[in-house]
């Protein structure tokens, strides 16, 4: 527990890959508002001596403030607040697919993920598992001849029966002596247990699954002779029928109980029970070896009428190398376990895990001198094979398509397990993690066969992996370390306390719902479900959930950009200016802040499990869409202009004066004009220029429900929320304009209905300008994506030089 500790300690939390870009980019983006805000001011010099502004203080005071303001509508300042939002509605959405997040910034790494380690049992399968094929050494007169027994039933109800090999079934299976054996061994050599839940109406399970397995098969066996069986067992309640056999054989012999305090009694509250039942000769305190990752199995000592024996489970390979003699189930005898029954056995074995993709069990017995109270590791030697159990634990039937979800979207998944490489490899391609290989070599590994691997073999190993087999809970971790030196990005499942380390270590820690309370304290995300195709989904979230934070800084920018040229080029050209401070800053604050903010509720892309993963040192703003930005923002901007321009140029109820007076606008006064210095003050001009900026931006927001996918694809009312938000701002902005003292405060004025149909004109054009760029997007960016990441397959140059 120590060592876990300070391994947990020693893992030090690493900044989001999106929070890491988002602090660079804000601090790139000052320094450029910074500049342009300075260039702004000084670009206007030459009109700090106009009249209007009433000398040079003043005039240099005024654009001061221009250069404030526009320095205020730069800044994205609702980034912090629709991150926050997009992250909050993105573990909204992941809650109900059974995905709890435990920190709100890892939901965005998932996006970013390279590779998923995940658990076999449980995650891949249904962890529901059930003893579906028995083989025992039928008799040796006529040569070693295995027979194998099949059993119905997959849930954890103590239904079903025996069936031969012919297809038969037997009336009274416990009258045979191997399953008669097979049947007290796993009784025994067990700490599950099964109960009846009345309100759900179903038998639920205590401890290991596969323990409880073997608690079922007892329970199928029977019991040995009428003596002690009902008249009938399905006379009987569920909740005594769910352990009827398995207590038949607990009082039948002494045997150690698991009822000390557990991780769950530390409260003490138990201790005055359990001292009570020792009292009382509830408890046989005999003897118990735990399992063992480095043994490989159990043994329990029982004790019954001056006898004591060792009853041990289980894997196949060690409980074999340690056994001498074996059962036979004909009539009982012990023969010696000679090479061609071993080797009998073996290929039982090896067709279970292989073709049949069951998790083996050995079972063994040992009879022990009388009056013993303890074992020791010494004393699992020369056992008597009783017979070989193969479990059922079923694929789930989504994960196929989730691991194909994988690949498509170019994040590779590796298996880990403790299991058997054979068993592993079958049930692997059966979920399809083995599809795209022909051969197995080079892609599967047992934790054993890795660590004797030359260093450059190990990185060749890491790149090519699918399958890591025979793992113990620290591989996890050095694999995580050696993934991390590639550069990839991890997802890590787990639900052991020695698992706490590796969830810690991996960029994304998945602990599974069915987990301790340690491993769910060290990881990012709970999975409720225990169900891979439920991480699959939470990375199409964290993709959606980037997507979305890039199309809200996009909206942002793109925007900002274009009130930054409007003010710049107004003064280029040398026309009056075209927005005032509270202009630009009504704009900012109110009719920007609603729309950017309901961009978070945009909905995944369809092809958002389509493209490879983004790299970690990936910019939040690539160098396309930031050209993007440039184009989208020098539109809205010059349509801010050719608005203002318009009324004074064209417009029916406008001057109508020539461009070039326009241009000698602070001259006015100085000069005869066959029109009134007056018309430079009028509020019509920045009206329409401030109303096509609103505009052009609603229109602009309505690009952002996606990246490159047309608005004929993602229709605006799929996220109704901007459409509400549009419809709102439009709603706020008529408020100003036609509500007088709102009129005057920001110095606007009614519209007439031509001038709105001209604002339309000039707005409309930037839906039709971002699908043009969109268009490009998707059939030149991906494949460049694509070709990028192909180098990815070779190993890195560092470690080719080492």
């Amino acid at each position: 527990m120590g060592s876990i500790r300070d391994s947990m300690l020693r893992t030090e939390d690493e900044v989001t890959p999106l929070k890491k870009k988002l602090d660079e980019f804000g601090t790139f983006l000052a320094k450029v508002i910074a500049g342009i805000c300075v260039l702004v001011w000084i670009v206007n010099i030459g009109h700090f001596r106009d009249p209007a502004h009433g000398g040079l203080l003043r005039g240099a005071i005024h654009y001061f403030k221009i250069a404030v303001a526009l320095a205020v509508a730069a800044i994205p300042e609702g980034l912090p607040a629709v991150v926050t939002t997009c992250l909050a509605l993105g573990t909204k959405r992941m809650a109900r697919l059974n995905a709890i997040v435990r920190s709100l910034p890892s939901v965005e790494t998932l996006g970013c993920t390279t590779v998923i380690c995940s658990d076999k049992t449980g995650t891949l399968t249904t962890n529901m598992m059930s003893v579906s094929k028995i083989c025992v050494l039928q008799s040796v007169n006529h040569g070693p001849i295995a027979a194998q027994y099949s059993v119905s039933g997959t849930t954890y109800a103590p239904e079903g029966f025996i069936f031969d090999s012919n297809g038969i079934q037997l009336e009274i299976p416990a009258q045979y002596h191997c399953l008669l054996h097979i049947a007290m061994c796993s009784a025994l050599c067990n700490e599950s247990v099964i109960q009846y839940n009345p309100e759900k109406r179903n038998y639920e399970k205590i401890g290991e699954s596969t323990e409880v397995a073997l608690r079922v098969l007892a329970e199928k066996i029977g019991l040995p002779g009428f003596d002690s069986m009902p008249s009938a067992l399905n006379m009987l309640s569920k909740h005594e029928r769910a352990s009827y056999c398995n207590r038949y054989w607990e009082n039948q012999f002494k045997k150690w109980t698991r009822d000390w305090p557990t991780e769950n009694d530390y409260m003490f509250h138990r201790i005055p029970i359990l001292l009570s039942q020792l009292m009382f000769g509830q408890l046989y305190m005999i003897s118990v070896l735990e399992f063992s990752r480095d043994r490989k199995m159990m043994s329990a000592l029982c004790s019954r009428k001056q006898m004591d024996i060792m009853l041990t489970k289980g894997a196949p390979e060690s409980i074999l190398s340690r056994c001498t003699t074996i059962l036979c189930n004909d009539d009982g005898s012990t023969v010696p376990l000679t090479a061609a029954i071993r080797a009998e056995l073996e290929s039982r074995f090896h067709s279970f895990a292989g073709k049949e993709t069951l998790r083996c069990l050995a079972l063994a017995w040992k009879k022990m001198p009388t009056g013993q109270q303890a074992l020791s590791f010494h004393d699992e030697k020369e056992l008597t094979f009783i017979g070989l159990v193969g479990m059922l634990d079923p694929p789930r039937e989504e994960v196929r398509n989730a691991i194909a979800s994988c690949m498509t979207a170019g994040i590779r998944v590796i298996v880990v397990t403790g299991d058997n490489k054979t068993t592993a490899e079958s049930v692997c391609q059966k979920i399809g993690a083995f599809n795209h290989l022909e051969d197995f070599a080079g892609h599967s590994y047992t934790a054993s066969e890795f660590e004797q691997l030359p260093a450059l073999q190990k990185t060749m190993a890491l790149q090519r992996m699918s399958l890591f087999t025979r793992v113990e809970p620290s591989h996890k971790r050095i694999l995580v370390e050696a993934l991390q030196h590639q550069n990839e990005v991890v997802a890590m499942t787990g639900d052991g306390v020695n698992d706490a380390p590796a969830l810690k270590k991996a960029d994304i820690g998945i602990a599974m719902g069915s987990g301790t309370a340690v491993a769910k304290s060290a990881s990012d995300m709970v999975l409720a479900d225990d169900n891979f195709a439920t991480i699959i989904a939470a990375v199409a979230e964290g993709r959606a959930i980037y997507n979305n934070t890039k199309q809200f800084i996009r909206y942002m920018i793109s925007s900002n950009i274009g009130e930054v040229v409007c003010i710049f080029f107004a003064a280029v050209l040398g026309i009056p200016d075209t927005l005032m401070p509270v202009q630009l800053l009504w704009v900012n604050l109110v009719t920007d802040g609603l729309p950017a903010t309901a961009i978070g509720f945009n909905k995944q892309d369809s092809d958002v499990m389509k493209a490879k993963p983004r790299k970690v040192n990936e910019a939040v703003v690539s160098g396309w869409l930031f050209f993007r930005y440039l184009v989208i923002g020098a539109y809205v901007g010059l349509a801010t202009i050719a608005g203002f321009i318009w009324w004074f140029v064209y417009s029916d109820s406008g001057p109508k004066i020539p461009y070039s007076e326009l241009m000698n606008f602070d001259s006015c006064s100085t000069r005869e004009t066959a029109y009134p210095c007056s018309i430079f003050g009028d509020r019509h001009p920045s009206t329409v220029s401030m109303t096509v900026l609103v505009v052009v931006e609603m229109f602009n927001a309505l690009n952002n429900l996606s990246e490159n996918q047309s608005l004929l694809v993602i229709p605006p009312w799929s996220n109704l929320w901007l459409v509400a938000s549009i419809v709102l701002t439009i709603l706020l902005h008529m408020l100003i304009l036609y509500v007088q003292p709102l009129a005057v405060l920001f110095s606007v004025t009614p519209l007439s209905w031509s001038e709105w149909t001209v604002v339309l004109y000039l707005s409309f054009p930037v839906i039709i300008i971002d699908e043009i760029l969109k268009f490009f997007s998707r059939n030149s960016g991906l494949r460049f994506t694509f070709r990028f990441r192909r180098g990815d397959l070779l190993p890195k140059k560092e470690l080719r030089d080492k």
